[in-house]
């Protein structure tokens, strides 16, 4: 099939960080694309993580603004607009308001993770049942 279509009903599984209202979930991962990994994201105000990125990553913002700090500088996006964040950047992602994201990585982002020094910051996403609540 040379067009797919996916909307959040298609994750199968949404991962959320630790116990804060940050959710994650992926449309296209190795078991159905074999080279890019595409999801949706859900941030409620006021949520951050620190991550080292280890693939490359777009993140559209659909919903609400999303910051971005890394040590050279500090970018905020808002609904409708395209953030691109390099492998082996250190970023930390807030929300300063409700938000949703769908994110883009190559090469596949759990693999790259996993198989990077920076493993261990995947420990704090855990599956969770149902899938999270719009955000407002």
């Amino acid at each position: 099939m040379s067009v797919k279509h996916f909307t959040t009903k298609d994750v199968e599984t949404w991962y959320q960080h630790t116990d804060r209202q940050m959710f994650l979930g992926d449309v296209l991962d190795a078991s159905n694309s074999d080279h890019l990994t595409v999801g949706f994201g859900r941030y409620k105000k006021g949520e951050s993580n620190e991550w080292v990125v280890t693939y490359d990553e777009v993140n559209v913002v659909t919903k609400g603004s999303f910051t971005f700090r890394t040590a050279e500088r500090t970018v905020t996006a808002k609904a409708g607009e395209v953030l691109f964040i390099t492998k082996g950047t250190k970023v930390t992602y807030e929300a300063h308001e409700d938000m949703e994201i769908v994110y883009v990585t190559y090469p596949h982002f759990m693999e790259a993770q996993r198989n990077s020094e920076h493993a261990k910051l995947l420990d704090a996403f855990h599956p969770v049942e149902t899938e999270p609540r719009r955000t407002t």
